[in-house]
């Protein structure tokens, strides 16, 4: 290793390696990309430094090797490593194309199947803290309630995961700022949302329909029905290729016939998952050929 590559490394002065060296970064990795897919290049060791320092602190380790070490023995500890390097940037009505797609070409093919008594299932696999899953959940319902009737009392269930502790307790709190709405559609905000004050609270006949649960993508997905709609946007860039292409084949395999999968904008489907998946609009896939 040269002095240069010494120097790029360091991640603030003043701390040195016997604190956290190139090795501790990198049986950091090691553990985060078995675990959750996340690749993460040299130039994250600064990230991983501001992040885990104060979870070294507060386990009493001293030095990040005595804390890696510390979380191969300790499963909860582990998890609060993952949930410190899990991004979750997210807003409503991000990519809004999608829910426009949404409202206008699968909306009405899942009220007419809703309406004949058949099951309708949506995940959001990626939900963050739940500002997709709110986004799609009331462009689903639509702006008026008696049209959305079916929905709410039809077998309707919209599945949302994440990987992140403090994802999943966000989703499931279903209360944002109010700004934060600022580019979903009034006539769903006023429909579905609640003000108090500063806040926004997801109406609770919607939020009924929704189950909120933390799953590694990358694990095993006790999943026993497939899905008409399936989001999963903006995770794929933290992985490899081979990563993608496994993840891709995977949710296409969750899709039934027709179904839908939204991915993000810098994502593409490759791998297998080409054979089955056929490109109908940006960054948006359905299963069969049309």
């Amino acid at each position: 290793m040269n002095q240069l590559a010494q120097e790029q490394f360091t991640p603030f002065p003043g701390i040195s390696a016997q604190v956290y060296s190139r090795a501790d970064f990198e049986a950091v990795r090691d553990i985060v990309y078995d675990i959750a897919g996340i690749v993460l290049p040299p130039g994250k060791a600064t990230l991983v430094y501001s992040r885990l320092a104060p979870l070294v602190r507060d386990s009493g380790q001293q030095t990040f090797s005595r804390y890696i070490e510390h979380i191969r023995k300790d499963s909860n500890e582990r998890r609060k490593t993952i949930n410190a390097l899990t991004t979750n940037h997210t807003f409503f009505y991000r990519e809004s194309h999608h829910f426009e797609h949404l409202a206008s070409e699968v909306r009405p093919m899942l009220l007419d199947k809703i309406r004949s008594r058949q099951p309708v299932r949506i995940w959001s696999s990626a939900c963050s803290t739940g500002e997709e899953l709110y986004s799609l959940a009331m462009t689903l319902m639509g702006p008026n309630k008696a049209e959305a009737r079916p929905f709410l009392e039809g077998d309707l269930a919209i599945l949302a995961t994440d990987l992140a502790d403090h994802a999943v307790a966000g989703a499931k709190a279903a209360t944002y700022p109010f700004d934060a709405l600022k580019d979903v559609p009034t006539e769903l905000t006023n429909t579905w949302v609640r003000r108090e004050g500063d806040q926004a609270i997801i109406a609770p006949e919607l939020c009924r329909k929704v189950h909120v649960k933390r799953l590694n993508l990358l694990g095993e997905w006790p999943l026993n029905k497939q899905f008409d709609v399936i989001f999963c946007r903006n995770v794929m860039i933290y992985f490899d290729q081979p990563t993608k292409d496994r993840l891709v084949a995977r949710l296409a395999d969750q899709l039934l016939p027709g179904g839908h999968l939204y991915i993000g904008h810098s994502e593409r489907v490759a791998g297998p998952a080409q054979t089955v998946l056929t490109l109908v609009g940006s960054t948006i896939y359905r299963k069969g050929r049309m």
